[in-house]
């Protein structure tokens, strides 16, 4: 009977042991499969991370080759030039309207000249200078102010003229600094001598570049119009028949009669002064010379007559 109740109490614990050894390795199991699974996520986020780069470096290379390779458009430069001559009623009212033209679409007033003719009508000459945007517009505006009696207009494209110097103004300012940094370095009086000159020289060629790019963004930015305003329209020949007629004739006739008077009283003028003098040579032979010599006579016949007696 103990036997039996001594065996019971052994089983009991084997029992127990077992099943804490169970427990024990199924939690070591469980975490040992966390472990795993944390350290498989990252990795696999390790290696995500360089494509995810790699992807972004290369869409931000791809955007700056786009960028690079996109070609910079150039519009086209035009040099607009126009002239214009209308005839209005008032000369000076016109003026004023054209002032205010150029001056609301952006423009200024250049030289401006004013003259009258024989008859008292006034002739104003005035250069206009105005966007190119609003040339059309202005000189439509400018046409409508009279009676239109000459117009000319010409256009020339310095596109490739404005490129080329933007290209050479670029390459000399690059020589400049380059001398510039060779006066920076230099140690000898001579090189230093000599690089200020050749400094100067590039200077000065970089001006005049700069100048003729002005110029041409002047005249380029900014149309040309010389308009002329008078009161009477330009004096035309007319077509006349060259037969003569009965009044060309009288008009000859007059013409040769007058020419004719003209010359007799030009001899006149030659000839009067010999003639005056020769008319005082005359008095005088009259007066003094012929009295005496017809006293002389008598008195010479008496005393021959004396000398025969």
């Amino acid at each position: 009977m103990r036997t039996r109740h001594s065996a019971r109490p052994v089983q009991a614990l084997a029992g127990l042991l077992l099943a804490s050894a169970l427990a024990l390795a199924g939690c070591s199991g469980g975490a040992s499969d966390k472990s795993t699974s944390a350290g498989d996520v990252g990795a696999g986020a390790k290696a995500a991370a360089p494509d995810t780069a790699q992807q972004e470096g290369a869409s931000g290379s791809g955007n700056a080759r786009n960028t690079k390779t996109t070609p910079k458009l150039t519009a086209s430069s035009i040099i607009r030039t126009a002239s214009l001559s209308v005839r209005v009623k008032d000369v000076p009212k016109a003026l004023d309207e054209a002032r205010t033209t150029t001056e609301n679409a952006g423009g200024f007033v250049g030289n401006e000249s004013t003259s009258r003719d024989g008859q008292g009508h006034e002739r104003t000459r005035v250069v206009l200078r105005v966007p190119t945007e609003k040339y059309d517009e202005v000189l439509a505006d400018l046409e409508g102010a009279g009676k239109l009696l000459e117009r000319t207009a010409k256009a020339q494209d310095v596109t490739d003229q404005v490129v080329d110097v933007e290209s050479r103004i670029t390459s000399q300012r690059a020589s400049v600094a380059r001398v510039r940094e060779l006066m920076d370095r230099a140690t000898k009086l001579s090189d230093v001598v000599e690089l200020e000159g050749e400094l100067s020289t590039r200077e000065s060629d970089l001006e005049a570049l700069l100048a003729q790019q002005a110029s041409l963004k002047d005249r380029t930015g900014l149309a040309t119009i010389t308009l002329s305003l008078s009161q009477t329209p330009v004096a035309k020949a007319a077509a006349k028949d060259d037969s003569p007629g009965f009044v060309d004739a009288v008009a000859g006739g007059w013409h040769v009669f007058v020419t004719m008077l003209r010359w007799i009283a030009l001899a006149l003028g030659a000839v009067l002064p010999f003639a005056a003098v020769a008319a005082l040579a005359l008095v005088v032979w009259l007066r003094l010379v012929r009295p005496r010599r017809a006293a002389t006579v008598p008195a010479a016949r008496l005393e021959e007559s004396g000398g025969q007696d």
